[in-house]
């Protein structure tokens, strides 16, 4: 296992799941891994659930993945629930919080949003570097690994935003999103090919239209929310 394509917050975006996985194909990739919020946002919940776990060497749970099980009032969740079949219920719940593994000697960490929770959310555009180097400690949630240590790169996913930041603990890498990133679904590939552990951007277009058409055809409850999401360049264009 040299080289993996590393996917997050697909939020029932079949359209634009779709094309990562015909790009990832094109790539060599050894593995997928998905770090969660496989549904909610997007009509295409349960679909989205059906291909993850066809092609996803290792799948862990998001936020979205575990509200969406609990009774709520609101109505856009509600729709978003009857999308789901039992056996999609099931499987959420049986995804775990976190993966690690070694790659030339360093131990990676991949978790939702944080180290100890999925609805804890750091951005460092936003938070102070206190709160953006905590993505580097372990807690309870990740103890259950037989690596004790502290990981050497972090990859997370949660608010949608691709980066890289170089700390003196470590590399912090947000993966970006493949259903609700701006414009275009965004991954990233670890590639240890080479002894070294290259961290590569992929941007892939996907059709906006088909998938917003897709949600119409659904009935889809708050489509007016997933327009803005999903086309928000143009949307903000609007507004100027």
């Amino acid at each position: 296992m040299s080289k993996i394509a590393i996917i997050s917050d697909i939020h029932g975006n079949l359209t634009a799941l779709e094309a990562v996985l015909k790009d990832i194909e094109k790539r060599g990739v050894d593995k997928i891994f998905c770090l969660g919020d496989l549904v909610g946002k997007g009509p295409r919940g349960s679909e989205c659930i059906k291909l993850v776990r066809k092609h996803c060497d290792k799948v862990i749970y998001g936020n979205w993945d575990v509200f969406i099980r609990d009774e709520t009032d609101n109505e856009i969740i509600k729709w978003f629930q009857t999308q789901l079949s039992e056996e999609d219920y099931n499987y959420l719940a049986s995804l775990p919080f976190h993966i690690e593994f070694e790659l030339n000697g360093k131990l990676i960490r991949c978790f939702h949003a944080s180290p100890r929770s999925v609805f804890e959310r750091i951005a460092p555009e936003y938070h102070p570097i206190e709160e953006c180097l905590s993505l580097f400690e372990n807690s309870e949630e990740t103890e259950s690994h037989q690596l004790k240590r502290t990981p050497d790169i972090v990859f997370y996913g949660d608010i949608h935003l691709t980066f890289l930041r170089t700390y003196e603990i470590g590399i912090l890498c947000n993966v970006g999103s493949v259903g609700l990133d701006v414009i275009d679904a965004t991954y990233v590939i670890v590639d240890g090919s080479y002894g070294t552990n290259s961290i590569n951007f992929i941007r892939v277009p996907y059709d906006r239209e088909a998938e917003l058409s897709a949600a119409r055809e659904l009935g889809m409850v708050g489509y007016e929310q997933y327009y803005k999401e999903i086309m928000y360049d143009q949307f903000v264009e609007m507004k100027k």
